[in-house]
């Protein structure tokens, strides 16, 4: 009997155990892990997602769904090696319920198998290579793609009359994106791309490929580099003269990126750029939004990649609410189809490919009380990634 009432008080005992499981998983804390270059040559794009993701805590609270949330910021220093080892020990040690930043494409697709493995919601917040939402169905993107921008470049400068183009890129993911979609879709709306240049990624060196455009007198050329490389780029375009030329400069935005834009000076002046966010972008959101970062930096202007990081935290608050508490498959099921309003303006997430969707802007840089800003002039509204076909 003495046994009996032993074995019973136990099985009581385990069953109360794990009755009490989910609740106490519950209360568990919610990691987020965020991966960023917060050192070497890229270190400006983690400083802005770092800023912006803080920013977002501050303002909406540190717990959601009952689970107190948790910042890990971790520095790859841009290295995709340690990006991948810093995922693997976020995952397998920090046990982190989210993987987010991500400041280049291939940092990104080194997680990627990670994610997949782990079950682990990863957010894109900087990285803009079309294909990275496709290397696992454990990550989604609050960034933009490279071609979601540059093909409605393309329509403009085709029904402006513009009917040949030289393009040049940076040789790496997002560059050749770029190309490849100005190519086409310029292409399609009956223009020429007289000839494509491709600027090797370190160390570029922009003059004898500027001087290739000038012997080809296109009516316009379209520029892709990446943030931070766009003050080198403009300082050389107006040294060999183009900003007189009458070739126009279009470019993806990053070229004007609003947190270098005034250190640029009057060579920004000659740029045409399109891009899904502007610090100048008129709305109350935004206003609030570049206050509170200013104030929470110390006067630093937000750029994309900050809005980027805002975004990038605020799926992730919704899609664990609406999830009731759960990571995983739950949370990543959650987040396709959220839809909110961005400083940048109404976005969602598409179901089917997990991009983000969002407006396109036309831009040129304007000097307005003695600052420098990119002031958008047409929409484009909704956007998503041109050619995907869901996953």
């Amino acid at each position: 009997m003495k046994r009996r009432h032993m074995l019973l008080g136990t099985v009581l005992a385990l069953s109360t155990a794990l009755g009490v499981m989910p609740a106490m998983a519950q209360e568990d804390p919610f990691r987020i892990g965020l991966i960023l270059p917060m050192t070497g040559p890229f270190a400006s794009t983690g400083r802005q997602i770092d800023a912006a993701a803080r920013l977002y805590m501050t303002q909406h609270g540190d717990e959601v769904a009952g689970r107190k949330i948790e910042l890990i910021v971790k520095d790859d220093a841009g290295i995709a090696d340690t990006t991948k080892r810093l995922a693997q020990e976020m995952i397998v040690r920090d046990k982190v319920g989210a993987l987010a930043g991500f400041g280049l494409t291939p940092l990104a697709m080194a997680t990627a198998p990670l994610s997949t493995r782990g079950k682990t919601p990863t957010v894109v917040m900087a990285a803009a290579t079309s294909t990275i939402t496709e290397q696992s169905p454990f990550i989604v993107r609050t960034s933009y793609t490279t071609p979601q921008v540059t093909s409605k470049i393309a329509e403009w400068a085709a029904g402006q009359g513009m009917r040949k183009v030289v393009t040049l890129v940076s040789d790496y993911g997002p560059g050749i994106d770029a190309e490849k979609t100005f190519v086409g879709t310029f292409g399609a709306a009956g223009g020429e791309v007289a000839e494509t240049l491709r600027v090797p990624l370190q160390n570029p060196d922009f003059s004898p490929f500027l001087q290739r455009v000038a012997d080809l007198k296109p009516d316009a050329i379209f520029v892709f580099v990446p943030s931070g490389v766009g003050a080198q780029f403009m300082k050389q375009y107006v040294e060999r003269g183009l900003d007189q030329s009458g070739i126009k400069l279009l470019a993806d935005g990053g070229i004007t990126d609003d947190d270098i834009l005034n250190g640029m000076g009057d060579p920004a002046l000659a740029a045409i750029t399109g891009f899904h966010y502007s610090a100048a972008h008129d709305s109350a959101m935004n206003m609030d939004f570049v206050k509170a970062f200013q104030e929470a930096t110390g006067g630093t202007r937000p750029n994309f990649m900050a809005v980027g990081g805002y975004d990038g935290m605020h799926l992730i608050y919704a899609a664990l609410e609406k999830a009731g508490g759960e990571g995983g498959a739950a949370m990543m099921e959650a987040m396709k189809g959220l839809s909110w309003e961005s400083p940048r303006g109404p976005v969602s997430i598409d179901p089917d490919t997990r991009d983000i969707v969002q407006n396109v802007y036309l831009r040129r840089v304007e000097r307005r009380d003695g600052e420098l800003w990119n002031i958008e002039f047409q929409t484009f509204e909704a956007v998503k990634d041109p050619g995907k076909t869901g996953s």
